[in-house]
């Protein structure tokens, strides 16, 4: 009896798709490092970051506009550099790859928003205090989402099998949204809210933007920083579902890295720019949990089915434009129908 050729059988196994080149050199690791670090340095002690003040409107503007700008620009700059170097396959490829990330992780990143509302709402934040609170807040985010990054980054080039778990996972997430979309937190029984209130000493009302306070030469935690801790909390539990969503893009470490910060370092403005409207979104949650059933799918499906970037690019901006789009209009209508 003849035995099977092993190439034949090796043809027939799923295989994922051939797309795997690491494009991140040390200096371009380190020239995105040196613009972050520049831009958070300019946010702080150029654009008003160290003075309390209430941000408006058309700065919250400025700001999103900037950073969406410099997100394309840096889009157009990946394309020519990775063009001149390797060719216009992996050049389309990876812009491709990285503005599919952007907007995945943008997208996802603005459930933050509805939690960071409810946060400032609950501690009744002044607005004027806000400001430095979420930017202390993004620099959290920046250095959990890069342990995190390359934590799952490492896994997943070590156990392929990984992507398939986080595909399930995010199809589970997904679903959980859909059903407890209208399901509000209760902030008054956070296990984490209730074991700093147990271990720190709480003042009763704000001391500006300050996290501690000397009293009688005992220090003291304000609210601000209680506001930190949520903050920086929820930003853990959205990595955990956003930063797994983007391997079902790419799994080259600068891609992720990349679209990640730019979605986060715009999220703050983001924030302040929809902020007194989030409730006109209502029905964003149900898109940014069709989009991680989505993404689920994808990954699941990956060794039998390969949907081409560009095919993820549009349904991912489809169903968060639907949802926006949708929200708006039944928000104009509604008060028609009282």
């Amino acid at each position: 009896m003849a035995l099977p050729d092993p190439n034949s059988i090796k043809a027939r196994e799923p295989t994922m798709p051939t797309t795997n080149i690491n494009i991140g050199e040390p200096w371009m690791w380190g020239a995105f490092i040196i613009f972050v670090l520049a831009m958070l340095a300019l946010d702080l002690f150029v654009f008003g970051g160290r003075k309390a003040h209430r941000v408006s409107v058309r700065e919250a503007s400025c700001w999103v506009i900037a950073w969406c700008a410099l997100a394309l620009a840096f889009a157009g700059l990946l394309w020519w550099y990775l063009h001149g170097e390797f060719g216009a396959e992996i050049a389309q490829r990876k812009t491709l790859e990285f503005l599919t990330g952007y907007l995945i992780e943008q997208s996802l990143s603005i459930d933050n928003m509805f939690v960071f509302v409810m946060i400032f709402s609950y501690f009744a934040v002044p607005p004027e205090l806000q400001r430095r609170v979420l930017l202390y807040g993004v620099l959290g985010a920046i250095v959990m989402r890069a342990a995190m990054i390359f934590a799952g980054v490492w896994l997943v080039s070590q156990f392929t099998w990984l992507l398939y778990v986080f595909g399930v996972f995010l199809i589970i997430t997904g679903i959980k949204m859909l059903v407890f979309a209208e399901q509000q937190p209760d902030l008054d029984n956070n296990p984490l809210l209730r074991w700093v209130r147990g271990h720190l000493r709480i003042t009763n009302g704000f001391h500006g933007e300050r996290f501690f306070v000397l009293q009688n030469g005992v220090r003291w935690a304000t609210p601000m920083f209680l506001v930190l801790v949520l903050i920086e909390a929820s930003d853990l539990m959205f990595a955990v579902d956003s930063i797994p969503a983007i391997f079902a893009v790419t799994t080259d470490p600068f891609i992720v890295f990349t679209s990640n910060i730019f979605a986060i370092m715009g999220l703050r403005a983001l924030y302040f720019l929809l902020a007194d409207m989030a409730d006109r979104f209502h029905l964003l949650k149900y898109g940014l949990a069709i989009v991680l059933v989505f993404i689920g799918g994808k990954m699941t499906l990956m060794p039998w089915f390969h949907m081409p970037v560009e095919w993820s690019l549009a349904v991912v901006g489809g169903v968060i434009l639907g949802s926006v789009v949708l929200s708006l209009v039944m928000s104009k209508n509604a008060p028609q129908n009282l």
